[in-house]
């Protein structure tokens, strides 16, 4: 069965709604932006016959449920209504090129974007499928929206197809994903199911239920200028510290050097001057073990600046982001089973590995309600080449009816 049809249809409007999200803190959501798609989706989850459907216009949170026909429990899925903040997300542009033939793909001849097959190998898997595409000036968006128009098309089908039998099916959207929301507003009790699947990630068949332990940092440095003429004996020089800070860092654990299970520091921003420092860095690690040392050789090299340059000049603030949620699913592997099930029966290869980042459903997990993540199916994320295969929304469709059969 396809759904080719209905899945462009939606991805394409969805994309041209701006829901770029935004590190800057203060209000919530981060944009206002956002509760435009919030609005356009609970009005959709309406017509098509949904039921208690409810838009939370303060959190920016949309519910909605599908009774079911069968005697089971219920499942749910979260997708993200936010786009992330590292390229354009204003004036979308999308558009379909069928039947891909494994070239180059010309995105703005006025401007000369091109997007070379030489330099994204993945264009390989997809020859003769059907991608949609930006015009090379912004992203598109498909992460999270190609999972929003597949559990959109999963949701419309049932409804219009009541002889399917089916569990009953909670779903939620939600913001601030991309800029570390992890669904801190959605409430449990009225999304009203014990379990879910977060849909969030990159190509077709791809799932995981282990994500890294994760912090972040905030060194603080105190310095003391005087002037360079009689500094000697008395400068203390925040920049040089802050040097030494990072230099004492492993410097082979960084993200440009690691990949599959090895953890990593990640130096996000440095303001220096000589009487003050801020570091802002991220700790990632699988491994509880190992992730509790990381935080911990922060302070270990703040003690020892401390012993050279005086107590209180180095200061380390650590704040927990998200844990790994395989310390939560690994005692009911069924979820994540269920998913590899339902994906080999769509006729795709299941890919299982550890998501080196996180999730919403990391923090869900540990909020009580367990999460796996499947792969919305897009691909180059985050910038001006990203693009979806209209296959793999398709497929996810299908993989998401498996999930809600009894």
């Amino acid at each position: 069965m396809s759904f080719n049809n209905q899945v462009t249809e939606r991805l394409i409007r969805y994309a041209r709604i701006n829901t770029q999200s935004t590190h800057f803190e203060g209000t919530w959501p981060t944009t206002a932006c956002q509760r435009d798609l919030a609005r356009e989706l609970a009005g959709e989850l309406i017509s098509i016959g949904s039921s208690d459907v409810f838009l939370d216009e303060e959190n920016c949170v949309v519910y909605a449920r599908i009774p079911g026909n069968v005697p089971a429990d219920p499942v749910g899925f979260i997708a993200h209504l936010d786009t992330a903040p590292d390229a354009p997300g204003e004036n979308v542009r999308p558009w379909l090129l069928r039947s891909y033939d494994g070239g180059d793909i010309i995105l703005n001849k006025e401007k000369n974007i091109i997007m070379r097959r030489a330099d994204y190998d993945n264009l390989g898997r997809y020859v003769g499928q059907d991608l949609i595409l930006t015009d090379g000036t912004t992203l598109l968006g498909g992460d999270d929206k190609a999972s929003i128009a597949s559990i959109m098309t999963m949701a419309e089908h049932l409804l219009a197809h009541p002889e399917i039998p089916h569990r009953p099916v909670a779903l939620a959207f939600t913001p601030d994903e991309e800029v570390g929301g992890l669904a801190q507003a959605l409430d449990l009790d009225r999304f009203g199911s014990k379990a879910a699947y977060t849909l969030d990630g990159d190509h077709l068949g791809y799932f995981t239920d282990e994500t890294f332990n994760a912090s972040e940092a905030v060194v603080t440095i105190r310095g003391l200028s005087v002037h360079t003429g009689t500094a000697k004996g008395i400068m203390i020089n925040s920049v040089d510290i802050a040097s030494e800070f990072m230099q004492a860092l492993p410097q082979n654990e960084k993200p440009q050097y690691t990949d599959g299970s090895q953890g990593f520091f990640h130096m996000i921003s440095c303001s220096a001057s000589c009487e003050h420092a801020e570091l802002s860095l991220i700790v990632r690690d699988f491994d509880a073990e190992a992730f509790a040392a990381r935080e911990a050789l922060l302070q270990t090299i703040a003690d020892r600046l401390n012993e050279t340059y005086g107590v209180g000049t180095v200061s380390v603030t650590i704040t927990e982001q998200y844990r790994n949620m395989k310390e939560i699913l690994g005692t009911m592997p069924e979820l994540a089973s269920r998913l590899e099930e339902a994906i080999r029966a769509s006729g795709v290869t299941p890919v299982h590995e550890p998501f080196r980042g996180g999730t919403d459903g990391s923090a869900l997990t540990f909020r009580g309600l367990p999460c796996p993540n499947l792969s919305a199916g897009y691909e180059n994320a985050h910038g001006r080449f990203e693009y979806v295969p209209v296959q793999s929304m398709s497929k996810n469709v299908e993989i998401l009816l498996r999930l809600v059969s009894p």
